[in-house]
């Protein structure tokens, strides 16, 4: 009988660090291709509830398809419009909002003097500095590149999301395939779940961004804040990202309030309103929403963004937590990735605490005869 071959704990850990950074370069170098596709599989996960739907009343596989892939377009349509009038009307007071941004950069520029005593030619040396290589960045591709990749990237998504759709089954037929038949339950039990997260997340993304928004909105404008509308969208579109998507929100919105209206108090009391949004947000929408099937701890989250974010910029962050999730699913259901799957997890029962040592029982005496 052949003898199983074992490795020592540290050449198993030189390959999976050698198998991760294979792993990060491939998805490195071919962001542009990766990150359409995975867009595609998500959106044919979100999808297939209404592609059953329409074909249950007796609609062709190919016209049901369609028929959802134009209703979700439609729906995108509507929000980018919707934004594009927002944008057009912050377009047209961008005069005045240039002039007190100058007013708010010379009061910057007296307050570092004043503070760390840089001089007022080296702030616009660092500030002509800093234009430079955000230009340089963001011009290596080139400006017609940069525009014939998201034409191409948005005409590709929806023929993507059809072939996802069409060749579901085959899909899925030959991952089962891969694997031994005493592994096929197991298998189709992950990809069962694998779906059922994967929508749950989608869904529970999408109901929660609608909320923020309408909060974001109702309470800007009972303030009276500028471009309530576009700021409370923006602001639930950003908080899609998470963490870092709710800083960036609030550094954005407290600029533009700012710069229109000069106001202190104004600006205090909008980014109240956003931190209590947040707040509710973080502490009650997402575990109520998102949290009952997506269940990662906040260190694993806040590693998976950066490092998506890295990889492949903003799609990478929106990426990172249900490709996780992914991870975690299969993590659990396999018996030497377990402990995998507890590191990504929440630990939610205290007497499954591996760092409790168990007290020693006390030794009774023996009975006297």
């Amino acid at each position: 009988m052949a003898e199983t071959l074992r490795f020592p704990y540290y050449a198993k850990v030189a390959c999976v660090l050698l198998a991760l950074f294979l792993l990060f370069h491939v998805i490195y170098i071919g962001q542009s291709i990766l990150l359409p596709i995975v867009f595609s599989f998500l959106l044919a996960i979100l999808l297939r509830p209404l592609e059953a739907f329409i074909t249950r009343c007796r609609v062709p596989k190919a016209a049901a398809i369609l028929l959802s892939i134009v209703i979700a377009v439609m729906f995108v349509y509507g929000i980018v419009d919707f934004i594009s009038r927002q944008v057009a009307s912050f377009m047209s007071d961008l005069p005045a909002i240039e002039r007190n941004m100058n007013t708010l950069w010379r009061e910057i520029k007296e307050w570092g003097y004043e503070t760390f005593g840089i001089n007022y030619k080296q702030q616009d040396q660092m500030l002509e500095g800093a234009k430079a290589e955000t230009i340089d960045s963001l011009g290596k591709s080139g400006t017609f590149n940069l525009i014939t990749a998201s034409v191409l990237t948005l005409t590709l998504i929806p023929i993507y999301v059809f072939l996802f759709m069409y060749y579901r089954p085959m899909l899925l037929q030959f991952i089962v395939d891969l694997f031994d038949d005493k592994h096929v339950d197991r298998v189709r039990e992950v990809i069962r779940e694998i779906k059922n997260v994967i929508q749950h997340f989608v869904v529970g993304i999408l109901i929660e961004t609608g909320i923020v928004a309408a909060a974001n909105t109702i309470g800007l404008l009972a303030l009276g804040a500028p471009y309530a509308a576009l700021l409370g969208i923006l602001g639930a579109l950003l908080n899609m990202i998470p963490y870092i998507g709710g800083i960036v929100q609030l550094l954005f919105s407290g600029l533009v309030i700012y710069s229109n209206t000069g106001s202190i108090s104004l600006l205090a009391w909008s980014t109240g309103i956003l931190l209590f949004v947040q707040f509710v947000d973080n502490n009650i929408l997402v575990p109520l929403i998102i949290g009952t099937k997506v269940q990662l701890n906040s260190l694993i989250s806040i590693v998976g963004v950066l490092v998506g974010g890295a990889l492949c910029g903003i799609g990478g962050m929106f990426l990172a937590i249900p490709a996780l999730a992914i991870c975690k699913v299969i993590f659990d259901r396999v018996d030497d990735l377990k402990p995998w799957g507890r590191l990504f997890g929440t630990e939610d029962d205290p007497s499954k605490s591996y760092l409790k040592i168990p007290r020693r029982k006390k030794k009774t005496p023996p009975a006297k005869a």
